[in-house]
C-alpha cells in the first residue's frame, strides 16, 4: 500500500471497526469465518472471489472470466464442492481492503505473497512463481536488461499501484523522482508508447501478454530482482481472511494435488503463457515468505 498514507486518530478508529466487521462476516446459512465456512459455501453454491481485471491472471473478456486464477481456482472449488466462481472486481490497491471489509471470500487476482501483506490476511501456499520483466520501445533503445541497467541509464520507470515492484526499483537504488505510479497495466504500455516513462516493469507474465495487443513494445528477457541481497521471485497466491484460515488450509490440499502435477499445470493454464517454469519450487513456502 502506498508509503505516504497517513493515518489519523478518527481514520485508526474507523479501520479497526471495520476489522470487527470483517472478523464478524457471514454467508448464507450464518456461517462465520471459521470452520463452518467451507460448508456454507458449499450450500450456497458459489464463492464470491475478487480480481483486478489484470491479464493473465484474472480478467473478463466478452463477459466471459478469464486467466489464471479462474481456471486454477475454479479447479480448487470443484473439488472442495463450490462449482461456481462469482467474480467481484477492484482496482488493486481496494483487493486487501476490500477482503477485510467482507466484500468477497477470495482474492484470486496473482497476487504476491509478501511480508506486509501477510500481517494483513492469510495467503495460499505458491500457485506460480514469475521473474520480472521490463517493457521498452522496440529496439530497446536504452539497452535496458535488469533494474542495474536501468539506474545506471537513469531512465524513467513505471510501477503498478500497490504491486511488489515498486520496492524491488527502490532496492535497485532508483530515484522516487524516476519512478512513476500507474493504476492498470495498460497505462504502462501507453506511458511507454508516449515516451512518458523509458520502462514498465512488471511480471515477465503480465509483459508478455499485455505485449500481444500493443504493437511497437518488446518486453525484456525475465531477471530475477534483490531485496537486501535475497532473490525474489513473486511468488502468487490466493488471500484469504486470517480469521478463514479452515478454508485456506481446504484450499492447499487441493492446490497441491494440481501443482505436483506438471501436466496438468500446464494443460489447465498454458493459455495465458503460464509454462512448467512458473510452478512453484518444492521447498518454496508461503511461511518462508512471510517470515522473509
Amino acid at each position: 500500500m502506498p508509503s505516504k498514507t497517513v493515518l489519523t486518530r478518527r481514520r485508526l478508529i474507523g479501520l479497526a471497526a471495520l476489522g470487527g466487521l470483517a472478523a464478524c462476516s457471514k454467508v448464507e446459512g450464518g456461517a462465520t469465518d471459521d470452520a463452518e465456512l467451507l460448508p456454507a459455501l458449499r450450500k450456497r453454491g458459489y464463492v464470491k472471489v475478487a480480481y483486478a481485471n489484470e491479464a493473465p491472471y484474472g480478467f473478463r473478456e466478452g463477459g466471459t472470466l478469464k486467466g489464471e486464477a479462474p481456471a486454477l481456482h475454479g479447479e480448487v472449488f470443484k473439488a472442495l464442492g463450490v462449482p461456481e466462481l462469482r467474480p467481484v472486481f477492484s482496482e488493486w490497491d481496494g483487493l486487501i481492503p476490500g477482503l477485510l471489509a467482507g466484500k468477497y471470500e477470495v482474492i484470486s487476482a496473482g497476487m504476491a505473497i509478501l511480508p506486509d501483506r501477510c500481517e494483513k490476511a492469510a495467503f495460499s501456499e505458491p500457485e506460480f512463481i514469475s521473474p520480472t520483466a521490463m517493457m521498452v520501445p522496440s529496439g530497446n533503445p536504452k539497452k535496458l536488461t535488469d533494474l542495474a541497467s536501468a539506474k545506471r541509464a537513469g531512465v524513467t520507470v513505471g510501477v503498478m499501484s500497490g504491486a511488489a515492484e515498486k520496492g524491488y526499483v527502490r532496492d535497485a537504488g532508483i530515484a522516487d523522482g524516476r519512478i512513476k505510479t500507474l493504476t492498470k497495466p495498460q497505462d504502462g504500455a501507453d506511458a511507454v508508447k508516449s515516451g512518458r516513462i523509458d520502462a514498465f516493469v512488471l511480471t515477465g507474465v503480465s509483459l508478455r501478454w499485455l505485449a500481444r495487443t500493443n504493437k511497437g513494445l518488446q518486453v525484456t528477457e525475465p531477471f530475477v530482482p534483490m531485496i537486501g541481497g535475497v532473490k525474489q521471485y513473486s511468488p502468487g497466491g490466493a488471500v484469504f481472511r486470517k480469521t478463514a484460515t479452515s478454508l485456506r488450509d481446504a484450499f492447499n490440499v487441493q492446490l497441491k494435488k494440481i501443482t505436483s502435477d506438471r501436466e496438468r499445470y500446464v494443460r489447465l493454464l498454458g493459455a495465458y503463457g503460464f509454462t512448467a517454469a512458473e510452478l512453484p519450487p518444492a521447498g518454496l513456502s508461503t511461511a518462508r515468505l512471510c517470515a522473509a
